[in-house]
């Protein structure tokens, strides 16, 4: 047998072996206190093998690693697979990329330096009128996406925009969630400014543009390397809708979050021939 690599994590080693067993190529684990060996047993495949374990390297997070895993159901009792495995600070960090966590260190901050009083609603609000819309402070489209008026409301898109945004980021690329993250936030926060005025903030608009690109693309483009369940989805339409109803028993920037799923539906459309790189 030939050693293929070391992992420092079982799991995820035992995923690699999973997805391998799938392309016909079999593979055994081995543990020692260096991590978990994945072995290849048929040194005929060895080409095609070393190409799968650089495209894992690039990208192990993938989800075809862990649904291979789920279909196969396979353990080995020889594997400790609670050894090697990352904390949850580790697993949050590993699965953001830089721009993802940008944001959220900058929501965060935000919030911090509104919670002791200083101004900062003031300086990076909506432009209060329409005649202030050809103002030289252009940053004013998309920085209320910053602002958030609750921990509730703050942790919610958080958690939305790390788990939509880090994987955008991770497969697609930092540009990609850029683009969503700008037009996302300048374009639904216009459309509510019309709406309720100037007084509004919260990511959620561009949570909805990367909930709707998510989706479109995994229905367009099945190998672009995101994942979205349906069930997701249908939860956050059910949620856009109840907050039009005015159910949700909070202020809640509606049309933001309408104008963020059509962007993200529109710019998933435009992308819909594009190959992951």
């Amino acid at each position: 047998m030939i050693q293929l690599l070391v992992l420092g994590d079982a799991r995820m080693a035992q995923a690699l072996v999973d997805y391998l067993a799938t392309l016909g190529i079999p593979c055994e684990l081995t543990q020692s206190e260096l991590g978990v060996s994945v072995w290849l047993a048929d040194e005929r495949r060895l080409a095609q093998a070393q190409q799968e374990v650089k495209r894992f390297l690039s990208e192990p997070n993938h989800p075809r690693y862990m649904e291979a895993s789920w279909q196969s159901g396979h353990a080995d009792a020889r594997i400790d697979y609670s050894k090697g495995m990352t904390d949850p600070v580790t697993d949050f960090l590993h699965q953001a990329g830089p721009l993802t966590l940008v944001v959220i260190i900058a929501c965060l901050a935000i919030y911090a330096l509104d919670a002791i009083g200083l101004p900062i609603f003031d300086e990076l609000a909506f432009h209060p009128t329409l005649a202030q819309f050809t103002d030289w402070q252009a940053w004013r489209y998309v920085t209320p996406a910053f602002i958030h008026f609750s921990v509730v409301h703050l942790v919610f898109n958080l958690l939305w925009w790390w788990y939509l945004g880090g994987q955008i980021e991770q497969r697609l690329g930092s540009g990609k969630l850029f683009i969503l993250l700008i037009v996302g936030a300048a374009l639904p926060n216009i459309a509510e400014f019309f709406a309720s005025g100037p007084r509004f903030g919260g990511l959620s608009g561009v949570v909805y543009a990367l909930l709707g690109y998510s989706w479109l693309r995994t229905r367009l483009q099945p190998d672009c390397g995101l994942a979205m369940p349906p069930a997701l989805m249908g939860f956050m339409l059910v949620w856009l809708v109840l907050g039009f109803l005015d159910m949700l028993g909070t202020p809640t920037a509606n049309m933001a979050h309408l104008v963020g799923l059509l962007v993200g539906l529109a710019q998933g459309w435009l992308d819909r021939h594009h190959r992951p790189g």
